[in-house]
């Protein structure tokens, strides 16, 4: 496909605190999650040091010497937390060209018993770098961040598909599902494919990025791809597959990718992926007339079942992404 001269829309999420302006940007935000599924987002009340201090700490944790990289490898979390060198992961089966650190929800390794569903054992602990201490606290405070701007965005999504704001709030309450990535996409002479991360949909209620500087970031559009490149002081939003399925495909979870960057630069990105809670089902919403006119289905893939069970479908994506730590922790899930 062709790279398209679109570009995604900026919202400022200001607006939607203007009782005057809420009506429009609601009006926005529909027709933005409608057609592409994504956009910029501007007026969420980020901290500038506490957007630096992650991107200065990610780059720093990326110059660490192997070893100490290494010491979180993911391999060694049953959880699926930690470090991945390149080409660790996998996207429809074809590997990935980025080194990463997966961090979730901060608790306790779980007892589990006999009867334990199977998607309990992505509960546990992170994985933190000894040879950088003040990433923990740093990417804990972001966290939380973005866990309150994640909820401000579903139930802006709620009021756009004419429901409550707190339409959803029983599946995320009180303990949400979710998961940031700080990412690094090393120049493309460092690999013979473009492939940073292959073309995928994301599997939680919305996606929060914060790009650095470095572009790669491209969504599916009409055939084409619409690059989306970094703009300051704003986060890109993605509507993700919970939305999907409870809008019986009105707001689409759409396909994105991103290729590696040029020989010589590199690319950092933070991606947080809010989720449901993993014990909770996505419900089917009664959308009003003129929405229901239009809704399109859930997507069918055949490589990429979507399940309304939300700790099913986060299991399922670790599993295939992983299979490294899916065949040292968990052979029993494995189909043979």
């Amino acid at each position: 496909m062709s790279l398209a001269t679109a570009t995604l829309p900026i919202l400022d999420l200001r607006r939607f605190d203007d009782p005057v302006e809420r009506p429009a940007f609601l009006a926005d935000v529909q027709a933005s999650a409608y057609e592409l599924g994504f956009f910029y987002v501007t007026g969420h009340g980020a901290a500038p040091q506490l957007l630096d201090d992650v991107l200065r700490l990610s780059r720093a944790f990326f110059a660490l010497p192997e070893a100490d990289k290494l010491a979180i490898e993911m391999i060694n979390s049953p959880h699926f937390r930690g470090y991945n060198r390149q080409g660790m992961e996998y996207t429809r089966g074809a590997q990935d060209w980025r080194e990463q650190v997966d961090f979730g929800v901060e608790r306790a390794a779980p007892v589990l018993t006999t009867d334990a569903p199977p998607w309990a054992r992505l509960r546990g602990p992170n994985q933190w770098p000894a040879a950088l201490p003040e990433l923990r606290e740093v990417i804990l405070a972001y966290q939380a961040f973005a866990s309150e701007l994640a909820v401000r965005l579903i139930r802006v999504f709620a009021l756009a598909l004419g429901q409550d704001a707190d339409a959803f709030a029983d599946i995320y309450t009180p303990e949400p599902h979710y998961l940031m990535k700080i990412i690094r996409y090393p120049g493309r002479d460092q690999t013979a494919s473009d492939q940073g991360v292959g073309a995928h949909k994301d599997g939680g209620f919305v996606t929060v990025l914060l790009q650095d500087v470095q572009e790669g970031l491209q969504v599916e559009h009409n055939g084409t791809w619409i690059s989306a490149p970094p703009i300051p002081g704003t986060f890109i939003v993605n509507v993700g597959e919970v939305l999907e399925m409870a809008s019986n495909g009105y707001l689409r979870a759409n396909v994105h990718r991103v290729v590696t960057p040029p020989a010589g630069s590199e690319r950092l990105s933070v991606a947080f992926f809010f989720g449901a809670r993993l014990d909770s089902t996505v419900p089917v919403l009664r959308l009003p007339e003129p929405l229901a006119e239009r809704v399109r289905g859930i997507t069918v893939d055949p490589l990429n079942p979507m399940f309304r069970e939300i700790g099913r479908n986060h299991l399922k994506s670790r599993l295939r992404s992983h299979p490294d730590v899916a065949r040292r922790h968990h052979p029993d899930l494995l189909t043979p």
